[in-house]
């Protein structure tokens, strides 16, 4: 991939599945991974706690600066997060979460003061990141960039069995248009808009099985792995 620790940059819309796969992935090539969605809603959750408002960029900066995470995942790909040193379960997927992550990730002192902390999860033998900009602005050196999209409609339908199978009742309609405000916010905003790298391999999950796309990411990293070895 590159001289430095390689990094697979794995970005797309919200609901594309790009975390599951992330995590698999990680496994199964035994390599750190960095949730950045994730790593937004903790910033949410941390604000939140400490009475900070959302739309405090300098406050919310220097709170990201020194954010105190980290991520992992199980043999069974269920990710496992850690937020100053305590355990983070549920509270950061509910669709508050979802839409403070939004809130905090349009602005740029935030972005800036995350950046550092991001790059940081690069370590050896190899990390697996994925987000919104990882391939476009926070490795852009990334051997491997994907870019994860399905469709909104099942994006919105994946969404809400999971919360259904968590006891979450919400609106199916609702989160379909949620996604679509959300992508619109998205690609739109000034500072690192969501859109594929140039270099990224386009994969649409739509139809496709977990194991499938796992594997289909897998293949073009082993096969980059090999032309380095």
């Amino acid at each position: 991939m590159t001289k430095a620790t390689p990094v697979i940059a794995i970005d797309g819309p919200s609901g594309s599945g790009k975390g599951t796969i992330a995590r698999r992935v990680a496994v199964a090539l035994g390599w750190h991974l960095l949730d950045s969605g994730a790593l937004y809603r903790l910033l949410a959750l941390a604000a939140t706690r400490r009475g900070i408002g959302l739309d405090d960029a300098d406050a919310l900066a220097e709170l990201a600066a020194n954010l105190d995470v980290s991520f992992a995942a199980n043999d069974d790909g269920e990710e496992l997060i850690w937020l100053d040193g305590k355990p983070v379960r549920g509270e950061l997927r509910t669709e508050e979460a979802g839409r403070g992550a939004s809130t905090v990730a349009a602005l740029q002192p935030v972005r800036e003061a995350l950046l550092a902390l991001q790059r940081g999860f690069r370590k050896p033998p190899g990390l697996v990141a994925d987000g919104r900009d990882m391939g476009t602005h926070v490795f852009p050196d990334a051997g491997l960039k994907v870019y994860l999209t399905a469709s909104a409609e099942e994006r919105a339908r994946r969404r809400h069995k999971q919360l259904k199978d968590k006891g979450i009742d919400v609106s199916l309609a609702a989160l379909s248009r949620d996604i679509e405000d959300r992508d619109r916010r998205d690609s739109e905003r000034s500072v690192a808009p969501l859109r594929p790298a140039e270099d990224a391999r386009i994969l649409d999950s739509s139809g496709q099985s977990i194991e499938a796309v796992t594997n289909r990411v897998l293949g073009w990293a082993r096969e980059l792995l090999a032309e380095k070895l």
